[in-house]
């Protein structure tokens, strides 16, 4: 980026920089270490998100900034508020970065697989068999394998060692010792076979080659790497999925007349048209006209709120009544969509930075492994032993550390576990997810579309004494069967499925705000509030009036119905409890952990639905930042904290949660900004989504053990002596077959949904004891 597009940053500012080329934590932490030691700079660099955040507390040209980060061997693009929609650079850069390294992976399988078969498999080493492996390998180690020897060399500019300087240093001593003894030893004869020995005799290695260890090194680790960097990229889409929520387009008013114009150009004071169906275009207040607005996805409200002239409304909620004016307050970055869009990226930030364990042992394994292999070379020279011999030992040590198992350790767990989560309706999205599932010990369940269906249904049917059920059914479902109101749809459908087909409707009206009346089967009904009922001199008797005051108490939604002159009932709509969530909190609270119900809604409905379904602790009432708030304070007060959510609403608690699950059902929004998605919108699918991401931790943990273990252990072998190339070889391929079928054993993992309690309880014990 040139100086000249980059203005100085005023004292207290906030920077936020994109960052290129981190492969490991290590390299967040040199950025952010190199970056605070600029006078007035306070930096965190977030490895997960690759961003940096940066406060400015004198002024300070953010090229300086950049120009830091370049010099510690990365890149830097400043970010701009339009850079969070969709198409940003930012999304095209890490397409193209995907795009390359698929194809160095495409690459490396291709070449790496004969080579490897055909060292492992005798039978397949026909003549000048090891000519051909040297052709194949070269380009794998050289092309495939950039990436890792431009790192390595960027470290060794600046005195640091990384994963990237052993993989390095690991393919390329495998390659160019296979090259020497091709040359110059007796590996390039004709009729050459590679013999699978376990000698622990001194050798000088001249006749082995180790292609096959420098081109599957580098295929493995380009693997995962390539799993871990898709994953990251699907997790940075959230914000683009937020934003795309809003409206496109809209219909202004000018001198009169509709015209349709990009949401962009809509200005403050400007007043537009919504009809029945679209959404609203940004925040603002209705100016004529009435109708019902389905504010769920911002505010977690099953039922839509009743709007009229001089009622503010939200942009991205949808109009699901009449049509209205609005006059638009808020624009752009102002408006609650774009501010829950920021919650939603700080939240995301604040995320502790997950370091590798492979990451943290490698600042002390990797130089280590260096001195020692040239401590081995200097011992052998010293003691009188041919050079050869020397040489052999001290590449020995070089190649029994080269992490292959390492590479594979998180991948194949990962890919495994995730493969099983998949077929059980579980999308688990990366490494970085599965640390915070043991030690949770409190999740944090949405109410609607979480706990509940999200979704208006007749619950009570109550008629008056002298009223039969059936016409009160009949008589309401018909005329409300007319209507587009999300509460018309409820009744008419919920009178539907218990009477089958409705009469048609004469006559039909809509009262404003009100509800609806018409003439079914000869009768003259009316249906809505009960002040409609009062408008007609039609007030209810005791006995309703009390059963309409305890079901509004429950926090259910009641309609009044009467006709030819008389009430002659009412029906409650309410949100419906999942019939799955008693037995979800139950797995839960199974598991060791401690439910909380989080909800937008009333207390009174909150409380309800949490006896039902067996929560004791309710937080009723909060709005979105509310939420985050919520999750903050669990978080201070020593909890680590699960969030169980659906709803654009929950996106910012989500991403703020140590660990995020998000119904499949759910949004978009919610689906990205979570660590774990739970495809059936089956509650019970979290207890065995935390159950199987323990899971798959520990087999990641215990394939990083063996990995290094296998190395460690035979490091002094080969030192010895007692471990030639070709034996290190074979027992870092032991090691790789070791961590694949460990991780093999996740696909016997099974879902609890359908067991009984005590098996429940009796794998929960376990699974708290594996913590």
């Amino acid at each position: 980026m040139s100086t000249s597009s980059v203005q100085p940053t005023p004292a207290g500012a906030h920077v936020e920089l994109d960052i290129r080329g981190m492969t490991c934590a290590s390299c967040a932490a040199r950025i952010e270490r190199n970056l605070n030691k600029l006078d007035g700079v306070t930096a965190t660099v977030n490895y997960a998100t690759e961003k940096a955040h940066i406060t400015v507390r004198s002024g300070t040209d953010p090229q300086t900034l950049i120009t830091e980060v370049d010099k510690t061997g990365y890149t830097a693009t400043l970010r701009r508020g339009e850079d969070h929609g969709a198409g940003s650079g930012v999304e095209n850069a890490d397409g193209a970065e995907l795009s390359a390294l698929r194809r160095r992976l495409i690459g490396a399988i291709v070449l790496s697989v004969p080579v490897i078969a055909m060292a492992m498999v005798p039978v397949l080493q026909f003549t000048y068999w090891q000519w051909v492996s040297l052709a194949l390998a070269t380009p794998v180690v050289a092309w495939a394998g950039w990436p890792f020897h431009k790192a390595a060399l960027t470290n060794l500019r600046r005195g640091t060692a990384t994963m990237d300087t052993l993989i390095s240093l690991g393919t390329t001593a495998a390659l160019l010792w296979s090259l020497y003894a091709l040359l110059f030893g007796t590996a390039g004869m004709p009729g050459m076979t590679h013999e699978f020995t376990l000698t622990v005799a001194p050798s000088d290695g001249a006749a082995n080659i180790y292609l096959e260890v420098a081109a599957g090194v580098t295929m493995f680790v380009l693997l995962g790497r390539y799993f871990e960097k898709r994953s990251k990229r699907r997790a940075g889409a959230a914000l683009r999925a937020l934003l795309q929520l809003g409206a496109k387009d809209v219909a202004v008013m000018r001198d009169g007349v509709e015209t349709r114009i990009p949401i962009d150009r809509l200005a403050p004071g400007d007043e537009f048209v919504v009809r029945p169906g679209e959404k609203i275009a940004t925040d603002g207040v209705v100016v004529s006209g009435s109708s019902a607005v389905d504010a769920s996805m911002l505010t977690g409200e099953s039922v839509p709120v009743e709007v009229a002239a001089g009622d503010a409304v939200t942009g991205a909620t949808v109009n699901a009544g009449g049509r209205i004016i609005v006059r638009a307050t808020r624009v752009g970055s102002d408006t609650q969509l774009a501010q829950m869009a920021k919650l939603v990226e700080n939240a995301q930030s604040g995320k502790a930075q997950v370091q590798r364990l492979a990451d943290r042992v490698s600042a002390v394994f990797v130089p280590i492994v260096i001195a020692v292999s040239l401590v081995t070379l200097g011992a052998w020279l010293v003691a009188g032993f041919p050079a050869s011999a020397g040489f052999t030992a001290a590449v020995a040590v070089l190649i029994i550390a080269c992490p292959c198992a390492l590479g594979l350790a998180t991948p194949t767990a990962l890919l495994v576990g995730t493969g099983r989560g998949a077929q059980l309706g579980i999308l688990i999205k990366g490494p970085e997810v599965l640390e915070s599932t043991r030690r949770i010990d409190t999740v944090v369940l949405d109410k609607t579309g979480t706990v509940t269906t999200g979704k208006m249904a007749l619950s009570d049917v109550i008629p008056a004494a002298s009223t039969d059920r059936a016409d009160l059914l009949r008589f309401a479902g018909a005329l409300e069967d007319a209507s587009e109101h999300p509460i018309a749809k409820a009744i008419s459908s919920g009178a539907a499925a218990e009477l089958g087909t409705l009469p048609p409707v004469q006559d039909f009206a809509n009262v404003e705000g009100k509800g609806v009346r018409g003439i079914v089967d000869g009768h003259a009904v009316v249906v809505g509030r009960e002040s409609l009922l009062a408008d007609w001199s039609l007030p209810l008797p005791p006995e309703l009036a009390e059963a309409k005051t305890d079901a509004e108490r429950q926090g259910k939604t009641v309609v009044s119905v009467a006709w030819d002159g008389q009430p002659r009932g009412l029906l409650a709509i309410a949100d419906q409890v999942k019939p799955t969530s008693a037995q979800a909190v139950a797995d839960l609270i199974a598991l060791g952990l401690t439910p909380v119900l989080l909800t937008g809604d009333n207390a009174i409905v909150a409380h309800q639905i949490g006896a039902e379904v067996g929560i004791d602790q309710i937080i009723a009432e909060v709005m979105p930042q509310e939420k985050v708030e919520v999750v903050a304070r669990l978080q201070t007060e020593g909890k680590v904290v699960a969030m169980v959510g659906d709803g654009v609403n929950d996106a910012a608690a989500l991403a703020q949660a140590d660990l995020g699950l998000a119904m499949g059902t759910g949004t978009d929004v919610a689906i990205e900004a979570a660590d774990i998605t739970l495809v059936r919108g089956d509650l019970r699918s979290a207890a065995d989504a935390i159950r199987l991401s323990r899971s798959t931790l520990r087999a990641i943990q215990t394939n990083l053990f063996w990995a290094f273990a296998y190395n460690v252990a035979a490091i002094p072998l080969a030192a010895l002596g007692l471990l030639n190339p070709m034996l290190a070889g074979a027992a870092m391929a032991f090691s790789s077959v070791f961590v694949v079928g460990n991780s093999l054993r996740l696909r016997s993992f099974n879902s609890q949904a359908a067991k009984g309690p005590a098996l429940i309880a009796a794998s929960a014990r376990a699974a708290a004891n594996g913590r």
